[in-house]
């Protein structure tokens, strides 16, 4: 699965697994049919209890597997094979995606344009609706609300969406990113472990001088959330803990004071309220645990 090439910068493929081997078996099935010839594929099992991984080996000795011996969450994870990594660009991919064939150039030619784009990411798609797009460019993260917004999202693909445009966001679930990035700002902060690390990451970017683009001829499709689940508690803990780790990280002033207020009066009670009227106590006890994280002096450092 390693092709040489002089004349293509080599790209290191990186995705992590846990307990969902069947997914990852076919996305290496699709990475398998990929047209760009000089890549590196490292997959990261992040301390799975499901059977299957050694069987992975053997189907694809070309891939480089590395089993870690805990899990350490979605930066973590993909941080392990970025140390092994050996590419001119890393491209991190969820184990839940899966690729047109002709996807990975677009994304290379885009990085290679200006040394000053440090990320970029691919137009995604659904999986199960291949026309629906559910990233083409992403919205800033509002200083107020402390959410994003994604381009495209639910929209039906078109023209609209097929030029490379600079944009705020990338999208943790396709994301490539130069050598020059990485030496420059670091890897992805661990502490996250789950959720917006990728959009700490563009805001660590942009302050450190890069552009982040939008690459609407490279494609990918997104299963999403195959391996915690699109309504899980575990999702809803992360999603909380980390939309408030985000706005102490990356607002000051205003913006810190503005965003807090808005989560505490606004955002607070109107999950409360939702978990309570729809009976979903497991989730309302996670999202008070994500906040109440926030309570404990060790977790300021």
């Amino acid at each position: 699965m390693i092709h040489i090439s002089r004349q293509l910068p080599l790209v290191s493929i990186i995705t992590v697994n846990y307990n969902k081997i069947s997914v990852t078996r076919e996305f290496l099935q699709s990475i398998q049919r990929i047209t760009y010839p000089h890549y590196e594929v490292i997959v990261v099992d992040n301390a799975s209890i499901e059977a299957g991984f050694d069987e992975l080996k053997n189907e694809f000795p070309a891939v480089i597997f590395i089993k870690n011996p805990f899990n350490t969450g979605f930066a973590g994870g993909n941080n392990v094979g970025v140390k092994v990594a050996k590419g001119a660009f890393l491209l991190f991919l969820n184990n839940d995606t899966e690729v047109e064939t002709s996807f990975l150039k677009p994304l290379v030619d885009c990085l290679l344009s200006d040394e000053r784009i440090g990320m970029a990411s691919p137009k995604i798609k659904y999986f199960d609706s291949p026309d629906i797009i559910q990233y083409a460019g992403g919205v800033a993260i509002n200083r107020v609300t402390g959410r994003g917004r994604f381009i495209g999202n639910k929209e039906k693909d078109s023209s609209a969406f097929i030029e490379n445009t600079p944009t705020e966001l990338i999208h943790g679930a396709a994301m490539m990113v130069s050598r020059k990035l990485l030496d420059t700002i670091g890897p992805m902060d661990e502490q996250y472990f789950l959720y917006y690390e990728e959009l700490d990451w563009c805001e660590r970017a942009k302050k450190a001088g890069f552009s982040l683009y939008f690459v609407g001829q490279s494609v990918v499709y997104h299963k999403e959330s195959t391996s915690v689940g699109k309504n899980s508690a575990l999702r809803t803990y992360y999603l909380t803990r980390n939309r408030l780790l985000f706005i102490r990280k990356n607002f000051r002033g205003f913006s810190f004071w503005s965003s807090i207020t808005f989560f505490f009066l606004v955002a607070f009670p109107k999950n409360i309220f939702f978990c309570l009227f729809t009976g979903k106590i497991k989730l309302l006890v996670a999202f008070i645990k994500g906040v109440f994280w926030h309570l404990y002096p060790k977790n300021w450092s």
